[in-house]
């Protein structure tokens, strides 16, 4: 997701999944947290939430703490990727020249694909070698069961996280996805394509962008 700072209609997203889960301490996945700002977010909203947060680049690991900085104690930090797979995975991570020479909002563990004309001010360097989880896994040694919110920005890598995931993914109420329908990552999933992976899940608010968009998925098993 290109990312700029946090606007009013970004807030009421967040305020509209908060009002929803309708808890005082719902268990959020934050996959992909880069610096925090969702992360944080959240906090304010629900400060009781149980908070798992999961990030690989370095870069957006350290502004995430320093973001955080005294709240950091009320989340819980993986520095790891989320993908279908247990072990080490390539990341490419992102970058550009100027003013944006340290943006590291676009790095992905798929290639970057139409996204290098989509956002041609982007450029990704040499992959680097990060840990990597599937979120089935990791749930059940984080004792998991049900997971009552996931808020996943992965850069056109849903269909690792999706597949490493499907039995997380049966006991979360709601899913906060990016898709592209325009490819900008190999092989990253359209939205169609995501509702045909998930199909216990319904649309409950869709915001779509120029080449891409975020949905709130809502799972009617709950």
């Amino acid at each position: 997701m290109e990312k700029a700072p946090v606007s009013s209609v970004e807030v009421e997203v967040h305020q509209h999944i908060v009002s929803l889960l309708q808890k005082p301490n719902p268990v959020i996945l934050d996959i992909g947290c880069n610096d925090g700002t969702d992360t944080q977010q959240f906090l304010n909203l629900c400060p009781q939430a149980q908070l798992y947060c999961f990030e690989p680049d370095p870069r957006a690991i350290a502004r995430f703490k320093k973001k955080l900085g005294p709240s950091l104690y009320r989340v819980k930090l993986l520095e790891i990727a989320i993908s279908d797979r247990n072990g080490m995975i390539d990341f490419h991570p992102s970058n550009a020249d100027g003013d944006a020479k340290e943006w590291d909002l676009s790095g992905s563990i798929r290639r970057p694909k139409n996204h290098l004309t989509e956002y041609d001010w982007v450029r990704f360097d040499r992959p680097v070698s990060v840990e990597t989880r599937r979120l089935d896994d990791w749930c059940s040694e984080a004792k998991l069961n049900t997971v009552d919110f996931i808020w996943m920005d992965v850069q056109g890598a849903e269909a690792d996280v999706i597949a490493g995931g499907m039995q997380t993914l049966s006991n979360t109420r709601f899913v906060y996805t990016e898709y592209s329908d325009r490819e900008l990552y190999e092989g990253q999933l359209s939205l169609q394509a995501i509702l045909d992976l998930l199909p216990s899940f319904e649309v409950a608010a869709h915001y779509p962008r120029a080449v891409e968009g975020d949905v709130l998925l809502k799972n009617t098993r709950f």
